[in-house]
C-alpha cells in the first residue's frame, strides 16, 4: 500500500494509505487500522492515539444546578470557582482568599479572628491579617478584623452542600507559634518553613470534613508546579497530598470524592503548550479543559443542558468591545444580561453572578 498522507478524525491521527478495500467504519481504537472513503478513492487508515485518558470514579450523586458550592484553596480553586460563578450558578469562591496548604485552610475556617495578634500594620500603614491572603487589607485593625469576620459569616451562612478543596502544597510557614496563611511579603527571617507529613495531612483533612458533615467534599490537587522548592521536592509535596486525600477518601467513601485536576494536566494534556508563560501555572486553555472535564463528570444532566444554553451567553460576556462607552456596547451588554436573567429564570436559578 502507498502512503498518501495523514488525517485527523474523532481525536485520532490517522496515516492514510491506498487500498482497494471499500468497507468503512465509524468506530476507532488506537493502534488499529480502518478504511476511510475519500472523494474518488478509498484509503486504509491507521489510528494513533496521541494522549492517555485519565479515568476516575464518578459521583453517585452528581452536582446539580441548585447545589450551593464553595471553592476553597489555591489559585487553581480561584480560577475554577470563578468559572462556575460566572456561569450564573450558586457559588462562593475562596472566602478567605487564596490559601495553599491544608493547615492554613483549616486555621482560616476555625480560628477565632478576634485576637489582635492575628493582625499587623505593614510599612505602608495598611493593616493585614495573618490568616488570610493580601486581599484582606484596611486602614485600621478594626476594619480588617470586620472583613475577616464577614468572610467567616458568609461561609457558614452559605451553608454549602458541596465543598471543593484544592490543595497546592504540604508546606506551610510559621511565625513563632503562629501558622500564617500568607507571609504578606514580610522579611523571610520572620518565618520558619515546615512540611506536613501524610499522617498530619490526613488528620487535618478529616477535621475539614467534620466541619461540613452534611456536605459532599471534593478534594483536588493543584497542577501548579512549585519551582521554588525544586521539581523533585514539588513532586514529593504533591505525593503527600495525594496519599492523604486517598486515605481520607477510603475512610469517608460516602462523603469524600477526588477530582484529578493534577493528573489531567500532567498525564492527559501532558504538553508545555498547556502551561502559562511562566511554565508553572496552567494556561487558560488548560484551565478551561479541566473545568469542562469537571462539568462533564461531576455535574448532572440538567447542568449539561444548562451549559449548552449558556455557551452563547458566555461568549458574549467575554466579548471585548472597541469602544466600551458607546451606546452600541451598552445595548449589547443590556441584551446579554437580559438573556442571562431569562436563562436563570428558565432553570429556576437566582442571580448568583454579583
Amino acid at each position: 500500500m502507498q502512503k498518501i498522507g495523514y488525517a485527523r478524525v474523532c481525536g485520532y491521527i490517522f496515516m492514510l494509505s491506498r487500498t482497494k478495500v471499500k468497507k468503512s467504519t465509524a468506530s476507532y481504537k488506537a493502534n488499529e487500522s480502518y478504511v476511510l472513503s475519500l472523494p474518488g478513492q478509498t484509503a486504509r487508515i491507521f489510528a494513533m492515539q496521541l494522549s492517555t485518558k485519565v479515568s476516575f470514579a464518578l459521583p453517585e450523586r452528581p452536582i446539580s444546578l441548585h447545589d450551593r458550592v464553595v471553592f476553597i484553596g489555591s489559585c487553581f480553586a480561584d480560577k475554577i470557582g470563578r468559572l462556575m460563578k460566572q456561569s450564573g450558578l450558586p457559588t462562593l469562591v475562596n472566602p478567605f482568599g487564596v490559601l495553599y496548604n491544608p493547615l492554613s485552610i483549616l486555621q482560616a475556617i476555625t480560628q477565632n479572628p478576634m485576637a489582635d495578634s492575628l493582625y499587623f500594620q505593614d510599612a505602608s500603614g495598611v493593616w493585614r491579617c495573618w490568616l488570610t491572603d493580601s486581599s484582606f487589607n484596611a486602614s485600621s485593625i478594626d476594619s480588617c478584623r470586620a472583613a475577616v469576620l464577614a468572610a467567616r459569616g458568609r461561609l457558614f451562612e452559605w451553608n454549602p452542600n458541596v465543598v471543593v478543596i484544592t490543595l497546592g502544597t504540604n508546606r506551610y510557614y510559621q511565625m513563632k507559634s503562629m501558622v500564617v496563611g500568607n507571609c504578606h511579603k514580610q522579611p523571610a527571617a520572620m518565618f520558619t518553613e515546615n512540611a506536613l507529613d501524610v499522617d498530619q495531612t490526613v488528620t487535618i483533612l478529616n477535621s475539614i470534613c467534620q466541619l461540613f458533615p452534611k456536605a459532599q467534599v471534593i478534594f483536588t490537587v493543584s497542577p501548579y508546579r512549585y519551582a521554588k522548592y525544586g521539581f523533585h521536592q514539588n513532586h514529593l509535596a504533591k505525593s503527600v497530598l495525594l496519599l492523604a486525600v486517598d486515605a481520607v477518601q477510603k475512610a469517608r467513601p460516602e462523603q469524600v470524592l477526588y477530582f484529578p485536576a493534577y493528573e489531567l494536566l500532567l498525564d492527559e494534556l501532558r504538553d508545555y503548550r498547556f502551561y502559562d508563560d511562566d511554565m508553572l501555572h496552567p494556561s487558560t486553555q488548560a484551565v478551561q479543559y479541566i473545568w469542562e472535564s469537571f462539568v462533564q463528570t461531576f455535574m448532572d444532566d440538567e447542568s449539561h443542558r444548562y451549559f449548552v444554553d449558556f455557551e452563547p451567553i458566555r461568549r458574549a460576556l467575554m466579548h471585548r468591545p472597541f469602544n466600551a462607552d458607546s451606546e452600541a456596547t451598552e445595548r449589547f451588554l443590556t441584551k446579554t444580561h437580559r438573556q442571562l436573567a431569562d436563562l436563570q429564570m428558565k432553570y429556576n436559578l437566582g442571580d448568583w453572578t454579583s
